[in-house]
């Protein structure tokens, strides 16, 4: 169970070494997994949530040490987006795909007759001191955006780590960006994801995935919507 936050910034910083998950080089586990069912939350240690509708569609975002979990849903239709290092605690049952989040991969895929999904994955591994200039301008992001965040240190170098979700309104659908900065090899992932109503609406451009360029090469949007925020009890 969960309780009602405001939706204000939510800045989760975490200084314990309790159940540290850092590995010696995390752009090599990243996966992107896709499932055609929402998954239980007991299979990730959440830290906040939040959650938002738009045109009929609902997102719900849960963020935890180094991933997410985005579930869409409109009416009984569901694909649940999870991007994690730990791919192999997942169940295999509702797995309709899996994306390696090394390097660039674009995806999509046909929900149903008037529904789609779309995504685009990206990592990059950073210099020390512009992984560290990147870590400040996406703290300052979250909290102008009150972006969903999760901020821990790393128990054995005291390396910053840090995981931002953005969800958004975009006419027929709902859009969500993630960055996922790992300190152990300088890794910055991001993703972008689209749940689309792909019935056409006179006048109304069909929406895209793109964001504007940041000073480090990493788009980051600059109109995300400030849905309700949640944090777990």
């Amino acid at each position: 169970m969960h309780k009602k936050v405001d939706s204000q910034k939510r800045i989760v910083r975490l200084e314990t070494v309790m159940n540290p998950i850092l590995k010696s080089n995390s752009l090599q586990s990243y996966t992107m997994l896709l499932y055609r069912k929402a998954i239980h939350p007991e299979f990730f240690a959440i830290e906040s949530r939040m959650r938002l509708e738009n045109a009929g569609i609902e997102a719900e975002a849960w963020i935890f040490r180094g991933g997410h979990c985005i579930r869409f849903q409109q009416d009984k239709v569901c694909i649940c987006e999870i991007v994690t290092d730990h791919p192999q605690n997942l169940p295999e049952r509702g797995l309709s795909t899996n994306v390696p989040c090394a390097g660039e991969h674009d995806h999509e895929e046909r929900i149903s007759e008037t529904l789609s999904y779309m995504t685009t994955v990206q990592t990059e591994t950073l210099a020390e001191h512009l992984y560290i200039g990147t870590y400040k301008e996406m703290l300052t992001h979250a909290r102008v955006n009150e972006s969903l965040v999760c901020d821990w240190t790393d128990p054995t170098t005291g390396k910053a780590n840090l995981a931002v979700v953005d969800i958004q309104r975009n006419r027929s659908a709902i859009h969500v960006q993630s960055w996922h900065l790992r300190s152990d090899c300088g890794m910055v992932l991001r993703t972008q994801s689209m749940f689309q109503d792909d019935q056409p609406v006179k006048g109304v451009a069909k929406p895209a995935l793109k964001g504007t360029p940041s000073p480090t090469g990493h788009s980051v949007n600059d109109s995300v919507s400030k849905p309700v925020a949640r944090k777990p009890k």
